[in-house]
């Protein structure tokens, strides 16, 4: 009788452990459902991604996706593939001519800036062919996520117009 509760206390015990384990600190993200050409751009774009960004190590999101990627767990979060946010359906948004725009883009990639709450921000790339959406949080300083990203957006994602 002894030995049944010692192994029951040492389950439980375990049980516990595992529950509180550092996996659950892991970042998620919804992965996009894009069509097949907006899906192929958002594999090279997974390619051509930086292994670290404003000084954070690559840590992509749960589900384990090439359409999404992080850095620094909940820090930085990119989704490549998702829909125009509303606020581009005005064209002075799209076209990069108001304020919630990124003025003059950044290292020649438009960015939409919108501000989610608390210290988090949402950018989406705008006159590219596919749609790239970066949150950054805790109040980091987003420029240097967007220098550091650029490169391969331009790289893989070409100028256009995305549906």
């Amino acid at each position: 009788m002894r030995h049944r509760h010692a192994v029951s206390s040492a389950l439980a015990v375990l049980i516990t452990a595992v529950g509180c384990s550092s996996a659950d600190d892991s970042a998620s993200a919804a992965v996009p459902s894009p069509d097949a050409k907006v899906t192929k751009l958002c594999q090279n774009l997974d390619k051509a991604l930086p292994a670290t960004v404003d000084g954070e190590s690559r840590d992509d999101p749960e589900p384990a996706s090439e359409l999404t990627a992080g850095w620094g767990g909940v820090a930085i979060i990119l989704r490549c593939g998702v829909e125009r946010p509303p606020k581009m359906a005005d064209p002075k948004v799209a076209n990069g001519n108001d304020v919630d725009a990124v003025p003059g883009g950044v290292n020649g990639v438009d960015w939409l800036m919108e501000k989610q709450g608390g210290d988090t921000y949402r950018f989406t790339t705008a006159n590219r062919e596919a749609y790239v959406e970066v949150r950054v949080s805790d109040g980091r300083d987003s420029t240097g996520v967007l220098i550091d990203l650029a490169p391969a957006v331009k790289k893989a994602i070409p100028e256009g117009i995305a549906f």
